[in-house]
């Protein structure tokens, strides 16, 4: 059984753990990026603010992955980040990822954002090949300060 609920203190460390594995497993940069982030390992304490929030994934209990919105400084009022969508080797194929952007994408508009920024990296060339789908496009720079220089693929999604 599937679920998805939003992010508990007792996440941290497995979260940490499948975001870590995420990078190890397609040999993607750790500099400059989430995975060398001291906010990775605390992020029940990071969603803790308004206009933030950190979607969880289960199967059956065990957590495969999670995905969020943050109001990351810099960004304009009306635009937010997509942050923190990983799933663990188990979860992909099987249609979480699409539900947890989905939920993601609701909370955004649900908190009176017009826009989602995101940055990844060339390595998840399959989650950008996603993004496309969902209707993100390209930009020629970063926005905002998130603080991952390292990463070098960004876009933006205008919600309706």
């Amino acid at each position: 059984m599937i679920a998805i609920r939003k992010i508990k203190p007792e996440d941290n460390i497995i979260l940490a753990t499948i975001i870590r594995t995420v990078f190890e497993e397609l040999d993607a940069p750790r500099l400059g990026t989430v995975y060398s982030d001291p906010t990775t390992d605390n992020l029940f304490e990071l969603f803790q603010r308004a206009k933030a929030c950190l979607w969880v994934a289960e199967i059956d209990g065990e957590i495969v992955g999670c995905c969020g919105i943050y109001p990351t400084v810099g960004l304009p009022a009306d635009c937010t980040e997509l942050v923190k969508f990983y799933l663990s080797a188990k979860a992909r194929g099987r249609g979480i990822g699409r539900e947890l952007m989905n939920r993601s994408v609701v909370s955004a508009k649900e908190f009176g954002y017009s826009s989602i920024y995101l940055e990844s990296l060339p390595a998840f060339g399959d989650a950008i090949a996603i993004y496309k789908k969902q209707g993100f496009k390209s930009l020629a720079a970063p926005m905002g300060e998130s603080g991952h220089p390292g990463c070098d693929v960004w876009m933006v999604k205008e919600l309706v």
